[in-house]
């Protein structure tokens, strides 16, 4: 082997490297269900919480409701706006909503923790992409306590 091409020595792993905090990190997690309303007024949400240290958000911690049909929204927007391929949401569930069922349908608390992995799982997939941490939908969808669907789609801007 030339003398010109050679590897650096290894660095051993400190136990700030192995157990600290990462250089780089985002978190959402999609936690808390709560079904609000009576009748065929009934809807679940879902708490979004996220801490992150990447500058581009600007809150480092964060937390708020969303209901499923904002994330059907945030997938749409996300669709339109940018180039990358946006993973599957959780099916409608339209047959758990047919009346006369002999369990809670779409509000059983099995159906709902079963969404909910799979929203998160969706979020997660999402907010790792470095394309889509740019957009501003996601950064509103994550952040922001009431959704502007009137906003002007983009680029969020560092400063």
């Amino acid at each position: 082997m030339s003398s010109a091409v050679s590897r650096l020595p290894p660095r051993p792993q400190t136990l700030d490297d192995a157990y600290g905090e990462p250089e780089n990190f985002l978190e959402v997690d999609v936690v808390n269900p709560e079904t609000h309303g009576i009748g065929n007024k009934r809807y679940t949400d879902y708490e979004v919480k996220v801490r992150t240290n990447l500058p581009i958000f600007k809150l480092k911690e964060s937390s708020v409701r969303r209901r499923y049909s904002e994330f059907e929204w945030l997938k749409a927007e996300l669709e339109r706006d940018i180039k990358i391929l946006v993973p599957p949401l959780p099916g409608k569930a339209i047959g758990r909503q047919i009346p006369f069922r002999q369990d809670q349908g779409i509000f059983d608390d099995t159906f709902i923790e079963n969404r909910r992995q799979q929203l998160e799982a969706f979020l997660n997939r999402i907010a790792g992409h470095p394309l889509a941490q740019n957009e501003k939908c996601l950064h509103m969808f994550l952040q922001e306590p009431v959704i502007d669907k009137s906003y002007t789609p983009g680029k969020v801007r560092q400063f």
